[in-house]
């Protein structure tokens, strides 16, 4: 009986040692079937692109289950690295090997890490969201299934660009988010506005791509390899001009996709394109990549001052520059638009701020996915109300007609303009302290915009509140405003959830700092969530609410915009930004275009036609000496015969 329990106890405490280790297996497999996140919505996208008129009937259904498939996947990729120590969490998959041509050897690999993780839920999550809405919002429109299979592409990119272990592979992605963003922004092709606003972002682009193709250029010429391990793993071994350069580069192909100073401009023009669109560029895809871009290159920024300082000065120009432009903009979705280039802002200048901020630049990107995406929904579903106006001016009162509309878009507000107890509150004010942590007079001038750029954006946010809905009604008889239908509203409730509760889960109980800090580092302990820089912050939100309320919740909104001072005139024209690059970028190019191809026809191919002529006409000239008739010929022999004779007399003399 004794050896029978015995013989029992060792089976059981065999099969509770075998169980962490299936576990540990089976999360191991889960990983390692990483590329599944990206083949899930490619799959969609070639079967929605190249199927035809034949999926037109279900395209919409398959084109919003891909994504929901690679969000439930990263969910249990998630749970299962949980199960890992801290420093055990990241896995490098090896898909196939890519290029092999003498040294230059690049894997097509995959790194599932704390940072990867957090994106492609973001990306799937979020972007599962906007798919479901699209289903409502582009109901009438007879290229919906070509539409969903871009969207299906936009998502496969920029999951390769955040889960590629090499810089060329995540120039693959970053590439790839170029041409949907393109295909995207400009799919009312039939409207001028639209095609010209998807040329501009696809150029505009390829000026900071041009940076990010120079800097791994440069590491291979440094390191021998694009790798982040094998970057990563030594990069004090190259000088400081070298990291400088690195970090410089990596800033302009940032700069680019994130629409930061000075390759901003194309942001406001991309919203021509449909409503979903612009949330998903806006909350979970293309803009985002820039602050993955300088994370995710922490350690290159680590040992380079210069490069830091770089992306701080960027961050806190573009915060402010951003939220300038929202105060003078009626269309509500360049407002919002602007509202992004300077939230974006403030996530550069966190990650400017090394390891004081990595963490926070991506807890407020996070943050900013879910109150970001729900304010553009939000605005997507007044324009389905509204027969697709964008005026706020020929808004008001919408409050009583579209009630979850008004309720969800409240809460995105309140969000991003960081009223506690919303995610804005949780993820801006750490941004704020730890510029302000900086020190010395770069700290205060830092922390000084940051504060700021909170006043300005509850100004602006709460005149897109009021404009749109609250006051008179404006709208003309044609109008018939109404609230949009459930498979609308239902992705926007979701979206107001994570508006509340995103920032306070992320940075409540240091859950996210813990989380990334293997990666990139643990900032300063927390002043707590009462401190100075808090009170402060939310005196100044509050201030620039209450002027806001003043000019337009007091007073009747004019159907037609003001005149206006300068500042305001400045302001509806972006700052002059468009103007800056013509000068800056444009005219230089025009003028270098100019001068290459003079030199070409002049310098190149006037030699070259020169020789060419010089030689045509001496074989032109030489030819006449080969008459064919004897006669001639003999008399050149005579006469040459004479003067070789006349030459040796005179000699001879």
């Amino acid at each position: 009986m004794t050896g029978s329990l015995a013989a029992a106890a060792s089976a059981a405490a065999a099969h509770a040692a075998a169980a962490p280790a299936m576990t540990t297996m089976a999360a191991a497999g889960v990983q390692r079937a990483a590329w599944l996140l990206i083949a899930f919505p490619l799959a969609g996208a070639v079967v929605l692109l190249l199927g035809g008129r034949r999926t037109n009937r279900w395209g919409h259904v398959l084109g919003v289950a891909m994504p929901v498939a690679a969000f439930v996947y990263g969910v249990i990729a998630f749970f299962a690295m949980l199960g890992y120590p801290a420093r055990q969490r990241g896995r490098d998959l090896h898909v196939y090997s890519w290029i092999a041509v003498g040294a230059f050897k690049v894997n097509v690999g995959l790194q599932l890490d704390q940072l990867s993780i957090s994106f492609a839920l973001l990306i799937t999550g979020v972007g599962s969201l906007i798919h479901i809405y699209s289903v409502g919002y582009m109901a009438s429109d007879p290229e919906r299934r070509r539409f969903f299979g871009y969207m299906n592409l936009f998502l496969a990119a920029m999951l390769l660009l955040v889960l590629a272990d090499n810089y060329l592979l995540l120039y693959a992605g970053w590439e790839g988010v170029g041409l949907a963003s393109y295909l995207l922004i400009g799919f009312w092709q039939f409207k001028p506005t639209a095609a010209v606003a998807a040329k501009k972002a696809f150029i505009a682009n390829r000026v900071g791509d041009a940076g990010l193709s120079l800097a791994i250029m440069l590491m291979f010429t440094t390191f021998g390899t694009v790798s982040f391990s094998g970057v990563f793993f030594h990069p004090g071994s190259a000088g400081s001009g070298v990291l400088s350069a690195l970090g410089l580069l990596l800033l302009l192909g940032a700069c680019g996709k994130s629409a930061q100073l000075p390759l901003q401009s194309w942001l406001l023009d991309a919203m021509e394109g449909p409503t979903p669109v612009s949330a998903l560029i806006h909350a979970a895809t293309m803009v985002t990549a820039g602050v993955y871009l300088i994370v995710r290159s922490a350690p290159i920024f680590n040992l380079s001052p210069t490069a830091r300082l770089a992306v701080t000065v960027v961050g806190a120009a573009t915060l402010l520059f951003g939220a300038i432009i929202g105060c003078a903009k009626d269309d509500i979705k360049k407002a919002l638009a602007a509202s992004t280039m300077s939230q974006i802002g403030y996530m550069m200048l966190a990650a400017g701020l090394g390891p004081a901020g990595y963490v926070f630049a991506i807890a407020h990107l996070i943050a900013h996915g879910f109150f970001k995406a729900g304010l553009f929904l939000g605005a997507g579903s007044v324009m389905h109300g509204m027969n697709d106006e964008v005026n706020m001016r020929r808004y008001g009162g919408l409050r009583a007609v579209m009630p979850v509309t008004f309720v969800t878009f409240t809460l995105g507000y309140l969000a991003i303009i960081g009223i506690p107890p919303f995610s804005g509150f949780f993820t801006k004010d750490p941004i704020i302290q730890a510029a302000f942590s900086k020190g010395g007079t770069s700290g205060a001038i830092l922390g000084g915009a940051a504060l700021l750029g909170a006043g300005i954006t509850a100004f602006y946010m709460t005149r897109v509140m009021f404009m749109a809905f609250g006051g008179q009604r404006r709208w003309d008889e044609a109008a018939h405003p109404h609230e949009s239908p459930p498979v609308m509203t239902s992705p926007m409730v979701v979206l107001a959830i994570g508006s509340l509760c995103a920032g306070g889960l992320l940075i409540v109980g240091n859950r996210f700092v813990n989380f990334l800090a293997p990666l990139v580092g643990s900032p300063p302990p927390a002043r707590g969530l009462v401190n100075p820089v808090s009170i402060a912050s939310l005196a100044i939100v509050l201030a620039g609410a209450g002027i806001a309320w003043a000019m337009y919740g007091r007073r009747p909104v004019p159907a037609v915009a003001p005149a206006g001072r300068f500042p305001v005139v400045a302001a509806r024209k972006d700052l002059y930004g468009d103007a800056f690059n013509e000068s800056v970028l444009m005219r230089p190019g025009q003028w270098l275009t100019r001068l290459s191809v003079y030199f070409d026809n002049r310098g190149v191919d006037g030699l070259v036609n020169t020789l060419a002529a010089t030689v045509g006409g001496t074989s032109g000239r030489m030819r006449r000496v080969q008459t064919g008739f004897v006669r001639s010929y003999a008399l050149s022999m005579f006469v040459g015969a004479a003067l070789l004779v006349g030459v040796l007399l005179l000699a001879r003399i």
